[in-house]
């Protein structure tokens, strides 16, 4: 069997991570499988990019474009959604035309237009579509936020200036889905629970068929290692308990850094001993804007894309924290339990999937930086990490070993092409 997964970028952000984890834990266990993206990072042979041409980046220059006049000329949400407009047809590409199965994954911002994408539903093959995030079944945005327009009709759209209109950019694109998922044969894949029960809530997917299936994770470089040598290596000190927070871009408001000060100051407030203690790493890009206002000593650490040095900076910290408003199923939550590390977030999204309360981690009330400051230190407690920390490790062994996160798509691939065949 042939899968193509088509994914805009192989490494940047977490679709890009658990799209390229799955091509190798397919291939692992015996699929045909290549990735098709239009941003290649790596040498991988398995990964193919588009043919080069100046058409691929003037697609998502224009897509950003109308955006932008649709956003008053500011640039407040301007990478918070997407209205694929423009894009490129795959479909005569040949790794298109020799695959048995289309898996899709993040196909934002200039890579595939809708049109691009009822072209391969027209093509006839079986499809698969992974939902990384709301953007398949919204108007245009890939995190709704409190807003629930999509399970109707998208229009008035809050991320847009004034709070949109009713025929505003989320209503028109709104509709241009629809239009493009009629009669569309696609089965598409949730990584969490929470985001299937998004999906089947909404208008365009309420008839769907839906299946939970959690990203891969290659567990023999993500495991506990020594955390002297880990800390060596990353030139953290040893004499200092360590959170650690990270994200692709810091300053991105979804994933909650505010409330991860204010909890700290509250820490830092409630026993002033502990600035003596503890220390913060923060990885990611723009990491060192907001170190100053933190209580403690603050390590910064730019973005990391070699997957073994994460895993050891994983395995140099105490306790890994992430305060998103609302997420999917982060591949940071496993890669640091996998690694031994207990994990603190927030009751929202896929987050209470993957932590136990209280048995790996720990599960804050939404918003609560109080609550917050107590997950800390819960998991920080010396009666508790040894135990936290076993458990984390076999929750993510157990949920997102890579083989069976693989077999479980190619029971789907299998059941699909035995049913295009029939």
């Amino acid at each position: 069997m042939r899968v193509l997964i088509v994914n805009t970028s192989e490494r940047t952000g977490g679709a890009a991570l658990a799209a390229s984890r799955l091509n190798e834990a397919l291939r692992n266990n015996g699929i045909k499988s290549k990735m098709l993206v239009r941003d290649k990072q790596s040498e991988q042979i398995s990964v193919v990019a588009l043919p080069a041409s100046w058409r691929t980046g003037f697609h998502f220059l224009w897509e950003r474009f109308v955006i932008w006049t649709a956003n008053n000329f500011r640039r407040e949400n301007l990478f918070g959604i997407d209205i694929a407009n423009t894009g490129t047809d795959i479909t005569s590409l040949p790794e298109f035309k020799e695959a048995d199965v289309i898996h899709l994954h993040w196909v934002n911002q200039g890579f595939l237009s809708l049109k691009d994408i009822r072209r391969i539903v027209d093509s006839g093959k079986p499809i698969v579509w992974t939902l990384h995030d709301m953007w398949p079944f919204t108007g245009i945005c890939h995190y709704c936020g409190d807003c629930d327009r999509y399970r109707t009709l998208c229009h008035h759209c809050p991320q847009l200036p004034g709070g949109g209109c009713s025929r505003d950019l989320s209503f028109r694109i709104f509709r241009q889905k629809e239009k493009m998922m009629a009669d569309a044969n696609i089965t598409f894949v949730a990584c969490s629970e929470w985001m299937a029960q998004q999906a089947r809530q909404s208008a365009l997917l309420a008839d769907r068929p839906v299946i939970r299936i959690g990203n891969a994770l290659n567990t023999t470089i993500f495991h506990p290692s020594d955390k002297h040598t880990a800390r060596m290596q990353h030139g953290l000190p040893e004499n200092r308990r360590l959170l650690l927070f990270g994200s692709l871009k810091i300053t991105d408001k979804r994933k909650g850094i505010d409330f991860l000060i204010e909890a700290c100051r509250l820490l830092a407030d409630q026993d002033p001993t502990l600035k003596d203690t503890l220390g913060i790493v923060i990885v990611g890009k723009e990491a060192e804007r907001l170190s100053h206002l933190f209580p403690f000593p603050v390590h910064t650490i730019d973005y990391i894309s070699d997957e073994r040095r994460m895993a050891l900076l994983y395995t140099a910290v105490d306790a890994f924290v992430i305060p998103s408003m609302q997420d999917n199923l982060p591949n940071t939550i496993a890669e640091a339990m996998a690694c031994g590390t207990p994990c603190v977030g927030f009751r929202t999204g896929g987050i209470p999937e993957m932590i136990d309360h209280e048995v790996n981690g720990y599960v804050a009330r939404y918003k609560d930086a109080a609550d917050l400051a107590d997950g800390i230190r819960y998991v920080l407690r010396t009666e508790n990490s040894g135990q936290l920390s076993k458990a984390a490790y076999r929750k993510a062994v157990a949920s997102y070993n890579e083989s069976n996160i693989a077999m479980k798509h190619i029971e789907i691939y299998n059941h699909l092409t035995t049913h295009s065949r029939g």
